[in-house]
């Protein structure tokens, strides 16, 4: 996926302290929309990008901020640190922190289905090591496949998908173009339905949504 945020930005070696921020292995986070709550779970084998979402979790850095690009029968995109409070209208994508989060990918146990939380990043032109944004996040919603196109996807990029994936893109969607590219870091597992409504929200040229979709706080709940 390409990813509208800050270019050029160095890829960190390492995240200094962030290691005591993730009190559990996999740390439950509530994202408290204006549109409805969804619960996302943060992978353990993911350390690097779940304990620097806690951290800016905790910091309060996403209250406040909006989903600035949606894109139907894709994902939903949020992070962009210049989003809040900005004007209506206003081209938004290009805002993130000053480092990026190495990349975790761990394929093909997670994948892009539906409901996975995964990070932005810049593309492979730029950033072909793909690290990740340190703030900018989306959450797939994606499309359903029929096996033809699951096979005809086999044979163009030259891939072999497991079996869990191709029942999951046939029965609950996905975005399987973008496997093996992107880290994918937690999944929602309650508030679906929450994000599913937030994919049908009108937007802009620049899939902006008209009306603001706000993050109004995140927090770390239990189950």
């Amino acid at each position: 996926m390409k990813k509208n945020v800050l270019t050029g930005l160095a890829c960190l070696l390492f995240l200094t302290g962030l290691h005591g921020f993730a009190q559990e292995t996999n740390p439950v986070v509530l994202i408290d929309t204006d549109m409805g709550k969804i619960k996302v779970k943060l992978y353990s084998e993911t350390p690097l990008h779940r304990d620097n979402f806690i951290k800016l979790v905790k910091a309060g850095q996403y209250n406040g901020l909006l989903f600035h690009r949606v894109i139907k029968q894709f994902m939903i995109q949020a992070g962009d640190v210049t989003s809040k409070d900005s004007p209506e209208g206003q081209k938004l994508g290009d805002g993130d922190l000053d480092y990026t989060v190495p990349s975790e990918i761990v394929y093909p146990k997670y994948f892009h289905r539906h409901g996975q939380l995964c990070a932005a990043r810049t593309g492979d032109e730029v950033n072909p090591e793909r690290a990740s944004s340190a703030s900018q996040f989306y959450i797939v919603t994606g499309k359903h496949y029929t096996e033809r196109e699951l096979d005809k996807m086999e044979q163009e990029k030259h891939i072999r998908l497991t079996a869990e994936q191709r029942q999951a893109y046939m029965i609950d969607g996905g975005a399987p173009h973008l496997d093996n590219a992107y880290t994918v870091f937690g999944e929602v597992i309650k508030g679906i339905k929450v994000v599913d409504k937030i994919q049908l929200v009108r937007v802009d040229e620049n899939d902006r949504p008209l009306k603001n979709v706000k993050i109004k706080s995140m927090k770390i709940v239990k189950k």
